[in-house]
């Protein structure tokens, strides 16, 4: 973090995206920055919706008792039109001894707020959705590389390839395997790690199926064998994905905490089914059980081409929820 002095901190940081893991991050790095310099800094959080200006202006005065304040304001976006006016009158002239830090999604809702803290200068960190498939395997690299490890090109691409997208689980796995190696990473480090890894692989092509996207479902399906990974916890994971969906479906509308206990699912399990729901008929979803059936029973029948078997079931899922879709 290099040697952090108070003239160093920015008086108004603005972590504007929505990728949840880079803006946990700011926070996290803003506030370690502020205690490097007071660790009885005084940090408090907001919600912008519920914050009123009164209460707003009693934070940023100056306090009696001296001392450093940080003010995490979180949702920036919902902040109410005279809290937005009063922060960027504030922001003009701010107090050296306060940070405040905004955290705003970064739509077209509460863009005028964004728009005027950065004209008056606040520092914007970027936490926006990585698009573009170099993007990640930029993060990739730049996560190993800040443990302290080097990654080639193709062994971020072979990572991608095994966990998938999603920026978290990126990010546990770039860590998982410094700690488990030398911090050199290649392309057959990640290949030796995932060999065998089912849970990754099997529910990655089973997620990818249930939301129609066939060509990340191929891909992990082709990656997941090409690593050694057995075809029947390939078959039980896409066959688990179809009847997850169908029973979560048929319980009806609720929250997945309200349904947890009834379903006996973990909240998380039943979010991601709801998502991996939209879009599906009842009618499509019993298509798509007679499929998982019968590949499963290929697979574990010892099918002359079980690779085959899996590819033809995704693709006939796939079908099955386009078939809903009309």
């Amino acid at each position: 973090m290099g040697d952090v002095t108070p003239a160093s901190l920015a008086p108004i940081l603005l972590v504007l995206g929505d990728e949840e893991l880079l803006a946990t991050r700011a926070v996290t790095e803003a506030v370690a920055k502020v205690r490097g310099v007071d660790p009885e800094v005084d940090v408090r959080e907001y919600q912008a919706s519920a914050l009123t200006v009164g209460e707003i202006a009693e934070m940023l005065s100056p306090s009696l008792f001296g001392g450093r304040r940080l003010l995490i304001l979180r949702s920036g976006q919902d902040a109410r039109k005279d809290l937005v006016a009063a922060l960027l009158a504030y922001a003009k002239n701010p107090d050296p001894d306060v940070q405040l830090l905004v955290l705003h999604l970064g739509g077209a809702k509460g863009k005028a707020f964004a728009d005027g803290l950065r004209a008056a200068g606040a520092t914007v960190v970027p936490a926006g959705k990585l698009k573009g498939h170099r993007e990640r395997v930029a993060f990739v690299r730049d996560e190993i590389r800040r443990a302290g490890g080097k990654c080639t090109d193709d062994a971020a691409e072979a990572l991608i390839a095994a966990v998938g997208n999603d920026l978290r689980e990126l990010a546990a796995a770039c860590s998982q395997l410094i700690a488990d190696t030398d911090g050199r990473i290649s392309a057959e480090t990640v290949s030796r790690y995932y060999r065998g890894r089912v849970e990754v692989t099997g529910f990655t092509v089973a997620d990818a199926t249930m939301v129609g996207d066939v060509p990340a479902a191929l891909e992990a399906l082709r990656w997941a064998l090409h690593v050694g990974v057995d075809p029947v916890p390939i078959a039980d994971a896409l066959a688990d994905g179809v009847r997850t969906v169908a029973r979560v479906a048929s319980a009806g509308r609720g929250s997945p905490y309200q349904l947890a206990s009834s379903l006996g699912m973990p909240a998380w399990k039943i979010e991601r089914a709801q998502r991996q729901g939209r879009g599906w008929t009842p009618e499509g979803l019993v298509r798509a059980m007679q499929v998982a059936a019968e590949c499963n029973a290929a697979v574990k029948g010892g099918s002359d081409d079980r690779a085959y078997a899996l590819e033809r079931a995704v693709f006939s899922v796939a079908a099955a929820r386009q078939g809903s879709a009309r």
